[in-house]
């Protein structure tokens, strides 16, 4: 058969991505047209997503895609961080730059959020675990300092659903990544209307929900013209980049509950596969989340402080005048004899001015020896993360009352092969690292699924499983 090309729009917190997907009937290559940049942009004394630079540079990706491919492109498709969003007027008038979701003006909503509607009300009617970043907070938030702009809105989309409206006029919201909202009750399927109408919030900005997989249109003629496309589809795939990530591991388990996944990154997710939300007390006080993932699958998981941790070590020590790649601080971590741990989802490690420092005081305030050297730092970051993973994996197997017999860690973080060791030394389970790729890999495969290409998703991870590299950690 001829090669048929499917096209990637993979965002993370620091860089973006137009990503073509090559099919040759039996195995997916992937090619990077275009890398961007990203990140949070300080506006006054907030901080906000520059999301109109990062549809020109998608743009500037797809024009490339169109010249080396041509009309063999047959769909689009765009993942993205979760819990932020874009609000609409009628006229589909932005209003304003979206806040990024470590802006503090969520601070404090959650307990201010609790005088109003008891927690474990929240968590019966959505199932999400406790973040001050949820949507939910950002637009209770909003709701308290400027209700007049969320009186003007029209439609709530995800930064996805608005990126799928600069492509095709679409105004839905992708299933996976409105459950990272804490606006949707899973038992339903639904928004959580009831809980959004106590707060006080406008239901009608929450529009049409559509499962990943789903068409959602054709390309704008306008954006066609101007990148040199044809009208090519736009799909829908697990919109959320954790949920493409599990849709992408390459498990030969689909359907059991054996293994689980860390998708690592700036955050890392760790959680298993379960065929139905959970919704116990016990889900509740282990501050676990269920979020949607494809064929009605939940992600039942835990939001963790990831490598988050070692990238703003790495901005801390360029601002001494030290700079190091990320390769090189791993050597430097590695060769460390000792090493302090602190918990990476202390509040101090959010958003900090200097990320040592912030360290630092964790170290001191709970005892631990205080790491001085920048080996030192990263070892104190890398083992703080393999700690909370196996504390973390506990709590899963506790809920679920499965065992788990293997961790799958996907996405960038499975390059770091001293955090990957320290994982499976720390969980006493072998780590099975790789593809580094996997959210494209599950974005793509989405989109080959709704042309018909293959049936299921344990299809798509056979395929993953043959066009991907992965390597085994045993614990020691």
């Amino acid at each position: 058969m001829s090669k048929q090309i499917y096209l990637g729009i993979d965002l993370g917190a620091e860089s973006g991505r137009v990503m073509a997907g090559i099919w040759d009937g039996g195995r997916m290559t992937l090619e990077e047209l275009h890398r961007f940049p990203n990140g949070g942009v300080a506006v006054g004394e907030t901080l906000r997503w520059d999301v109109v630079r990062l549809w020109a540079e998608i743009q500037n990706g797809l024009t490339i895609a169109a010249k080396k491919f041509g009309n063999a492109i047959v769909s689009i498709g765009v993942d993205t961080w979760g819990v932020d969003f874009v609000l609409l007027t009628k006229n589909d008038e932005m209003l304003g730059l979206p806040y990024h979701y470590r802006d503090a003006r969520t601070r404090g909503m959650m307990e201010a959020a609790f005088a109003r509607v008891g927690r474990d009300e929240i968590f019966a009617n959505t199932g999400s675990q406790f973040l001050e970043i949820n949507s939910l907070y950002q637009l209770l938030a909003l709701q308290k300092s400027n209700p007049a702009l969320l009186a003007a809105a029209d439609r709530f989309l995800m930064i996805p659903d608005w990126l799928n409206w600069c492509l095709c006029g679409s105004r839905v919201v992708e299933f996976t990544n409105a459950s990272t909202t804490q606006c949707l009750n899973p038992a339903k399927r639904t928004w959580a209307f009831e809980t959004l109408r106590k707060f006080g919030l406008p239901e009608n900005i929450f529009g049409e929900l559509v499962e990943p997989g789903t068409a959602i249109g054709q390309l704008r003629e306008s954006v066609a013209a101007r990148c040199g496309l044809s009208r090519v589809k736009v799909i829908a795939p697990p919109t959320h980049d954790t949920a493409a990530a599990v849709a992408g591991v390459p498990t030969a388990n689909t359907g059991k509950a054996n293994w689980a996944y860390i998708s690592s990154g700036t955050w890392s997710l760790l959680g298993i596969e379960s065929q139905k939300p959970l919704l116990s007390k016990n889900i509740l006080n282990a501050n676990l989340t269920n979020e949607a993932g494809i064929d009605g699958t939940w992600r039942v998981l835990k939001n963790i402080t990831g490598l988050w941790l070692v990238q703003q070590l790495k901005r801390a020590f360029e601002a001494r005048g030290k700079s190091f790649d990320y390769a090189e601080l791993v050597r430097l971590a590695a060769a460390e004899k000792t090493s302090s741990v602190i918990d990476p989802d202390d509040a101090r490690c959010l958003n900090p001015s200097n990320m040592a420092e912030a360290i630092q005081a964790c170290c001191r305030d709970n005892g631990e020896p205080v790491p001085q050297t920048e080996g030192a730092l990263v070892r104190c970051a890398l083992e703080s993360l393999a700690n909370k993973y196996g504390d973390v994996l506990a709590n899963l197997e506790q809920v679920s009352g499965e065992r788990i017999d293997c961790i799958h860690v996907v996405g960038g973080g499975s390059r770091n092969e001293l955090l990957n060791q320290l994982t499976a030394n720390r969980c006493q389970r072998p780590v099975i690292a790789g593809p580094v790729e996997t959210t494209v890999l599950g974005n793509l495969l989405t989109q080959l699924r709704a042309s018909g290409e293959v049936r299921s998703l344990s299809e798509m991870r056979d395929i993953v499983r043959k066009s991907s590299d992965v390597r085994e950690f045993a614990p020691k």
